[in-house]
């Protein structure tokens, strides 16, 4: 049986992951695009402390231009349209990977179900059907919810939202 992890933490584990991908994108030299963020690639130590992971897919940017030409890689779901379009890999497709996990710490759900309807088999489509119909509410865990918390988790949900713009300059900056 799955723990039921409160919102404090997931949002602790959220803003953990986040602070890895600048370092990724911009301090490390070369930069590196890890390419495979998502939630199995987060571990937790008993005090649910995130540590991003699995650098087997990663690739190491080049120093002198923003995108790098690629083989299709990392695992479906997570994946940003510009990958499967145009096979360039930037930072950026790393933001809306991180998006996904912002809306699998929201939703507990996973990022393909096929037991949803065919429009809703991605949890994105699902999420984003949910907030332009007004019923963020109904697609976030029930425990989670409260009048104290519903403001930031809207705020969360906004910014997964922009997460996933579909041109990755649009993305927000990690």
């Amino acid at each position: 049986m799955a723990r039921k992890i409160c919102w404090e933490i997931r949002l602790r584990i959220a803003a953990e992951t986040a602070e890895d991908l600048p370092y990724l994108h911009s301090a490390a030299s070369p930069p590196i695009i890890h390419r495979n963020i998502k939630t199995l690639n987060i571990l937790l130590d008993r005090n649910y402390t995130a540590k991003t992971s699995d650098f087997g897919a990663s690739r190491l940017g080049p120093l002198d231009q923003n995108q790098l030409s690629t083989m299709v890689q990392g695992t479906r779901g997570y994946l940003g349209p510009e990958v499967f379009q145009t096979f360039q890999l930037t930072g950026n497709s790393d933001v809306y990977s991180f998006g996904v996990v912002l809306v699998q710490l929201l939703t507990g759900k996973l990022p393909i179900c096929f037991d949803r309807s065919d429009g809703e088999i991605s949890v994105s489509n699902h999420f984003l059907s949910s907030i332009k119909q007004n019923r963020l509410t109904e697609i976030l865990e029930d425990f989670m919810v409260s009048e104290e918390n519903i403001e930031q988790l809207t705020q969360v949900a906004r910014l997964a939202e922009r997460c996933w713009n579909v041109k990755g300059e649009d993305r927000p900056s990690m």
